[in-house]
């Protein structure tokens, strides 16, 4: 194959670029994404053509070098490449084609449902004006049976269905209106008939190119990620399952355990890690999947085995309960790469784990990490590890208490963990018990209550003006602790770190006295368990909360 590109710009009928999917010519890369587009998106399309608006122009690379497909597109089932025929692939239009080809030809018999998955594909073009507002195609949703004036758009290419629909609306409206209601059918399917899109032929070329152009003209929004373009140019050595639907299955097996979902780019680099590239943030991805194709699937399953090793220590050992609280993404690829190359790992190196979670997360020592600094890192973790070397952190400073509430700063996420592990037993103002983590897997942000809810007072934002807390209905959580108070509960009052002599503040109504007073006191308890660790203390007291989590 020359790695010579030609281009050839045309202009096809719209019926005929469909017909080359119908026979398998024309087909969807793997390395595609899979259908995305919204119900309402598929509707303007067919108003944008039936308005003669311009649909966007479709990029296909023609090449005889065999690529891993997809076997059906928009829902309907493509038969295989043709054996010794001329194959083209999508690069650049997939989202409008699957719409036009899975609407345009649906079979009859096609399975309709109240599920999205089904009745997306059935568009129909109300012949009434009366009946458009805007976009004038139409999905039916309800159970109920489809108005007779709703023309389905998959009989506008098929003359027998389109008559046969033109004899039921003579079967039902008289006949002068069964005549102007076909008419404006026979209009509608001209109008499709008719259409011409842009095709631009790409022919010649590697993969590598094919890949690249797709990567920076791709126009459906979202752009392609590093694992997908390693994906795709490493299909031919990972078999059916490209290496994306490999790491999406680990990432459901971690978030099915209640751990939730570890990033696809951080499972990615551990792939990368185990492979033994220690340049895991390289954005040459055609290099770097030269470098480690071979290596690829056999990384995946220990890639696999390892991270279970890895969420299964931070559960038990750090008490971290979900992977949106880890503070850097960075610290679980880390992990991994030591779980990797240890071999019978001893309680001590264990302690010194927990030691060094604890010390990065609050030091915030992996924010804006670049390509070199993460080398170093997987450098000295391989060689702790090996345990030829130690984790040497002890010049490491704590970041101050952070003013500021954003679970998008490691500095906070830091002080959850650091709160989840200091309260482990909450109660409720009835006594019940509270399981934070699992308010914390559905609701996140939302699980940590306001005390004081004006914004307007001087430390509103602090965490210490959070409480996790359910109260009864009416009854906002100010009163529920000065209730608590005035009942001597200090039992209940302990378990979420509220002192006696902060809720002295609440009841005299100084807001701000009140989140001063507990800032000092949870800030002043963190201090310790910081000291603890080894670690040196901020040198000021509170501090900004910095977005720098990845």
């Amino acid at each position: 194959m020359g790695k010579d590109i030609s281009v050839v710009p045309e202009v096809q009928f719209l019926e005929q670029v469909l017909e080359w999917i119908a026979r398998g010519e024309l087909r969807v890369p793997k390395f595609q994404r899979p259908f995305l587009w919204r119900p309402e998106q598929m509707l303007q399309l067919f108003d944008s053509m039936e308005r003669g608006y311009p649909v966007g122009s479709l990029l296909i690379w023609e090449t005889s070098m065999p690529l891993a497909s997809l076997d059906s597109i928009g829902g309907r089932k493509i038969p295989p490449v043709p054996e010794g025929g001329k194959v083209a692939y999508v690069l650049d239009g997939h989202q409008r084609l699957s719409t036009l080809f899975g609407v345009l030809h649906r079979s009859a018999d096609a399975p309709w449902s109240v599920k999205q998955e089904d009745w997306m594909w059935w568009v129909y073009r109300p012949l009434d004006r009366a009946d458009h507002d805007g976009v004038r195609y139409r999905h039916w949703k309800s159970g109920g049976n489809v108005p007779d004036n709703y023309l389905p758009m998959r009989s506008v290419l098929r003359t027998l269905d389109f008559l046969e629909y033109a004899r039921q609306l003579s079967d039902t409206y008289h006949r002068d209106e069964a005549d102007r209601l076909t008419n404006e059918g026979e209009r509608i399917a001209q109008r499709v008939k008719n259409y011409k899109v842009s095709v631009v032929r790409m022919q010649g070329g590697t993969l590598q190119q094919a890949v690249e152009v797709f990567s920076r003209i791709n126009s459906s929004g979202q752009k392609m990620r590093p694992d997908q373009m390693v994906s795709a140019l490493t299909y031919g050595t990972t078999g059916p399952e490209t290496l994306s639907d490999k790491m999406e299955e680990i990432q459901e097996q971690i978030a099915a355990s209640g751990f939730g979902e570890i990033p696809i780019m951080t499972i990615f680099q551990i792939v990368l890690a185990l492979s033994g590239e220690e340049d895991v943030q390289n954005t040459s991805w055609e290099v770097m999947a030269r470098k480690v194709q071979g290596q690829l699937m056999g990384a995946v399953e220990k890639t696999d085995r390892t991270l279970h090793e890895v969420v299964e220590f931070l559960k038990t050992e750090v008490q971290v309960p979900l992977a949106r609280l880890v503070p850097y993404n960075i610290q679980i690829m880390l992990l991994a790469v030591f779980f990797h190359f240890s071999g019978q790992v001893t309680e001590e190196q264990r302690s010194k784990l927990r030691n060094w979670f604890w010390i990065t997360s609050l030091a915030g020592t992996f924010a804006g990490a670049n390509t070199t600094q993460v080398r170093k890192f997987i450098e000295e973790m391989k060689a702790f590890a090996a345990g030829s070397s130690e984790l040497s952190y002890s010049g490491e400073r704590a970041r101050a208490f952070p003013e500021r509430f954003d679970l998008r700063s490691a500095r906070v996420r830091s002080y959850l963990l650091w709160d989840l592990q200091t309260f482990p037993e909450r109660k409720n103002p009835d006594g019940s018990s509270i399981d934070v983590a699992d308010q914390l897997a559905k609701a996140h942000r939302e699980t940590y209550r306001h005390i004081i809810t004006q914004s307007r007072v001087q430390g509103a934002s602090s965490p210490a003006n959070r409480i996790v807390m359910a109260t009864p209905p009416g009854m906002s959580i100010r009163q529920a602790l000065i209730k608590l108070a005035e009942e001597d509960r200090t039992d209940i009052l302990d378990s979420h770190g509220v002192s006696i002599a902060s809720v002295e503040k609440l009841k005299t109504d100084d807001y701000a006295d009140f989140i001063a007073v507990r800032q000092h006191e949870v800030a002043a308890r963190e201090k310790q368990f910081i000291e603890s660790l080894g670690v040196l203390p901020s040198e000021q007291e509170f501090g900004e909360a910095d977005i720098d989590t990845e």
